[in-house]
C-alpha cells in the first residue's frame, strides 16, 4: 500500500482522500510533510551550525536578527502558496483536472512576476534596519538583508512548488525538494563559509546557488516532466478573475505571516538590546527547536488538502475528522519530541559554540521554546482546517492574536521582572493560550467553502 501511495496520480489520489480511511490517509499525507518538516528545519540548523563555528558571534547574532525581515518579504510568497492550496484542493476535489492545471500555471506566472517585484524592495529595507541595531552588527544586518534581494525570486517559486504539489496530494515531492536543497546548502556552505571563510557573504552565496540549482530542478518537474499533471505555458495570458480570487483569499494569509515576523523582529529588537551573546543564544534555541516546531505543525498541510478536497466534493463529516485527527496526530507527535529533546538539549547547543555565558541562555531557552510545541502544534493544525474552507481571515486573526497581543504585550509587561526570559516564556504562554482559542473558533465554524 505504500509504495503504491508514492506512485498514485492525481486522480487516485483524490479518490484516496475522498473515499479511504480518513485516519491512514492522513498519516500518509503528513509522512512526507513530516520528513519534509526535518529537513526544512535542518536548512537553518546546518546554517547555524556553519556560521557559529566559522564566522562567530556577531555574525550569528546579526543572522538571527535579519531572519524576521527576511521572512516578511517571504510573506508575499506565503500568502499566494496558503491561496493556491486552498483554490486549487477545491477543483482537485470536484474532479476538474484541467482546471488544476490551469491555476498552477497562472499561479506559477504571477508569483515570479511578483517575487521580481519584491526582490528590490527587499534590499531598500537594509537602510533602516541596520541603522536602527546594536553597531557590534550592524554591518552584517545591512549585508545580509541586501543580498537576500537576489535569492528572494527563486524562494518564490519554491512556495508555489510546495502548494501546487500537497493541493494535489502529492507532499512527497515537496518532500524531494528539501532534501536536494538542504544537501546543497550544505555543500555550499562548506565552500563558502567553512573554506573560503567569506562570513555574510557566503551565507548568501551558499543560498543563491542552491536556490537556483533547484529551481531549474522545479521547472523541469512541473514543464517538462512527461505526466497527467505536466503545466504547459503555451497561449498563456493572465486570468484575471483567478488573480484577484487569488489575491483576495491570499492578503489574509499574507498580512498574518507579515505580521508575525514583524513581531517576531521586534521581539528581537528587544532581545538585541541585552546584547550580541543572548541574541547569539536565542538564535541557538530557535535553530534546534524549530525542528520541534516543524514536527507538529506538519499535519497543519495535510489538514489543508483534505478538507479543501472534501469540502469540494461537500464530505463535510469527512472534513471535520480530518481537522480533529490532525490535531490529534499533531499532540501525539509534539510529546515525543519534548521527550526526546529536553534530556538531550545540552548536548544539542554545544554543538553550536564552546561560550558558557552563550550556552547558559541557549539551554534554559530551547527548554521552554520546547515544552511550548503541543499549543503551536495544534494551533497549525486548525489553522490547515481554515484554509481548507477558504476561511483564510480566521489563520490571520489568530496569528496577530498570538504574537502581538499574548507574546510581544506579554514581554514588554515582564521584561522588568524577567529581562530577556520574558521572551522565551512569552512563547510558551502564547502558543498556549492561542492553541485554545483555535479549538473555540474551528468549534463553532460552518464547514462551508467561501470559495464557491
Amino acid at each position: 500500500m505504500k509504495l503504491e501511495f508514492l506512485h498514485q496520480g492525481t486522480e487516485q489520489r483524490r479518490e484516496l482522500i475522498l473515499h479511504g480511511n480518513v485516519l491512514q490517509t492522513l498519516l500518509m499525507l503528513s509522512l512526507p510533510t513530516l520528513m519534509m518538516s526535518v529537513i526544512q528545519a535542518l536548512l537553518p540548523l546546518s546554517d547555524g551550525l556553519f556560521i557559529n563555528n566559522a564566522a562567530g558571534t556577531l555574525v550569528a547574532s546579526a543572522v538571527t536578527y535579519s531572519e524576521p525581515v527576511i521572512n516578511m518579504m517571504i510573506a508575499l510568497a506565503q500568502g499566494i502558496s496558503v491561496a493556491a492550496m486552498a483554490i486549487i484542493g477545491q477543483a482537485n476535489g470536484q474532479g476538474n483536472l484541467e482546471r488544476v492545471r490551469h491555476i498552477c500555471v497562472q499561479v506559477v506566472a504571477f508569483s515570479s512576476v511578483v517575487g521580481l517585484c519584491a526582490a528590490p524592495f527587499a534590499a531598500l529595507t537594509a537602510f533602516p534596519v541596520a541603522a536602527n541595531v546594536d553597531p557590534e552588527i550592524s554591518h552584517n544586518v545591512f549585508l545580509y538583508i541586501s543580498l537576500y534581494a537576489f535569492v528572494l525570486p527563486f524562494s518564490f517559486l519554491e512556495s508555489i512548488y510546495n502548494a501546487i504539489k500537497n493541493a494535489t496530494g502529492k507532499p512527497e515531492a515537496t518532500f524531494i525538494r528539501m532534501v536536494l536543497l538542504l544537501v546543497l546548502k550544505i555543500l555550499f556552505n562548506m565552500v563558502f563559509v567553512a573554506l573560503l571563510r567569506l562570513e555574510i557573504v557566503g551565507c548568501i552565496l551558499a543560498s543563491l546557488c542552491s536556490n537556483i540549482l533547484i529551481c531549474v530542478w522545479m521547472f523541469y518537474e512541473l514543464f517538462v516532466k512527461r505526466g497527467e499533471d505536466k503545466l504547459s505555458l503555451h497561449g498563456f495570458h493572465f486570468d484575471r478573475d483567478l488573480i484577484r480570487q487569488l489575491v483576495r483569499v491570499g492578503i489574509p494569509a499574507m498580512l498574518a505571516s507579515l505580521m508575525m515576523n514583524l513581531g517576531f523582529f521586534l521581539i528581537n529588537y528587544e532581545t538585541q538590546k541585552y546584547g550580541a551573546i543572548v541574541l547569539n543564544g536565542q538564535g541557538i534555541a530557535n535553530n534546534i527547536s524549530e525542528v520541534c516546531f516543524n514536527l507538529p505543525a506538519a499535519f497543519g498541510a495535510a489538514v489543508t488538502t483534505m478538507v479543501s478536497i472534501n469540502i469540494g466534493a461537500n464530505q463535510i463529516s469527512n472534513a471535520k475528522r480530518s481537522c480533529w485527527m490532525g490535531c490529534a496526530a499533531s499532540v501525539v507527535t509534539a510529546l515525543a519530541v519534548i521527550a526526546l529533546i529536553v534530556p538531550l538539549s545540552s548536548h544539542l547547543t554545544v554543538l553550536f559554540t564552546q561560550r558558557a555565558d552563550v550556552l547558559d541562555i541557549a539551554n534554559r531557552a530551547l527548554h521552554i521554546y520546547t515544552y511550548s510545541v503541543v499549543g503551536f502544534g495544534v494551533c497549525m493544525a486548525v489553522q490547515g482546517a481554515f484554509i481548507g474552507l477558504g476561511k483564510t481571515m480566521v489563520p490571520l486573526f489568530v496569528g496577530v492574536l498570538r504574537i502581538w497581543f499574548l507574546r510581544y504585550i506579554f514581554i514588554l509587561a515582564t521584561e522588568q521582572a524577567l529581562e530577556y526570559y520574558s521572551v522565551f516564556w512569552g512563547n510558551l504562554f502564547s502558543n498556549y493560550t492561542a492553541a485554545v482559542i483555535s479549538i473555540i473558533l474551528i468549534w463553532r465554524t460552518k464547514w462551508v467553502s467561501t470559495l464557491q
